[in-house]
């Protein structure tokens, strides 16, 4: 699966290579992480990786990747205004 969306002079792309590598450009922080979730603000918004066993191999701010091994269950943006009110801020709140 590959994702690509040109956002002005940055760009965010997302690589998943099979399940348990991902790879994934235009990152500017990282806010939380633990083996089950991966919660990082990239140039198209705040990202959620979930799986299992998840572990930053590679993070580069000041190149914006990351790259991520463990088992990948799901990616999903939040939406501008839903972290607190959203499920996203109940998991995390």
């Amino acid at each position: 699966m590959k994702e690509h969306i040109e956002t002005g002079p940055e760009s965010h792309r997302i690589e998943l290579l099979g399940r348990d590598q991902l790879l994934i450009s235009g990152v500017e922080d990282v806010d939380r992480f633990d083996e089950e979730s991966i919660l990082m603000s990239t140039t198209a918004g705040r990202l959620l990786v979930t799986g299992a066993e998840l572990h930053i191999g590679k993070l580069s701010l000041d190149g914006g990747e990351l790259h991520v091994e463990g088992r990948v269950d799901s990616l999903s943006y939040e939406e501008e205004g839903d972290a607190r009110g959203g499920w996203l801020g109940r998991l995390f709140g």
